[in-house]
């Protein structure tokens, strides 16, 4: 069926979400694999994407590990460097799709703190029909619980809506939902993916 309304993540689908690469530029890529090898930055991360305050997160764990402590801070301090750049061909499609009058939403794993930074950066955030935030959910992909509180909120069937994500993980979980989903792997195939839903014209995907 031809869905009814679109869901973009936004990490690596419409902004580039690569902390490692950051890193790497800055410490180099020997040190940055013992930082992450030595301390779960990104299981840091999913706690502030549950809600969790950003930077008492990131500064407890430098406390907790002095030896690492710059390398940590910097999770915090240079956190708008790792969400970019923007990814702008899939700003083009979720506004074409908005232009449409199509309902479009954001289902994103990202903190309260984080996500209003990054407003602040990124503008479009706002021109979601919806906005579906980890952090003020309490809860994140792929866990079934925020696929279920998207349903009973939008009002869309399950199987009447479109769903792009980067991680395999939180489409597997979508698509057991009934979703429609679309693993994104760049924003051309996402593009194609909307006219052959015929959400789109390939003009108007370009």
């Amino acid at each position: 069926m031809t869905p009814e309304a679109v869901i973009f993540d936004i990490g690596n689908v419409l902004i580039e979400w690569q902390p490692e690469r950051h890193y790497d530029s800055i410490i180099g890529e020997e040190r940055r694999r013992a930082l992450f090898d030595t301390i779960d930055l990104h299981g840091m991360n999913d706690a502030v994407d549950r809600g969790g305050n950003f930077r008492e997160l990131v500064f407890g764990m430098a406390d907790r590990h002095p030896e690492w402590r710059d390398e940590v801070i910097r999770w915090h301090d240079d956190w708008i460097k790792m969400a970019s750049p923007v990814i702008p061909h899939s700003v083009r499609l979720l506004r074409a799709l908005r232009a449409k009058g199509i309902p479009v939403f954001a289902l994103t794993n990202f903190g309260i703190q984080t996500f209003d930074m990054a407003t602040g950066h990124y503008p479009f955030f706002n021109e979601f029909d919806r906005q579906y935030v980890s952090g003020h959910m309490g809860v994140i992909k792929p866990e079934v619980r925020i696929y279920e509180m998207v349903e009973e909120d939008c009002g869309v069937a399950p199987e009447a809506l479109i769903f792009a994500d980067d991680r395999a993980d939180n489409i597997a979980a979508a698509a057991a939902r009934g979703w429609q989903t679309h693993l994104f792997e760049g924003p051309q195939g996402w593009a194609d993916c909307l006219v052959s839903k015929g959400l789109l014209t390939a003009e108007e995907a370009a």
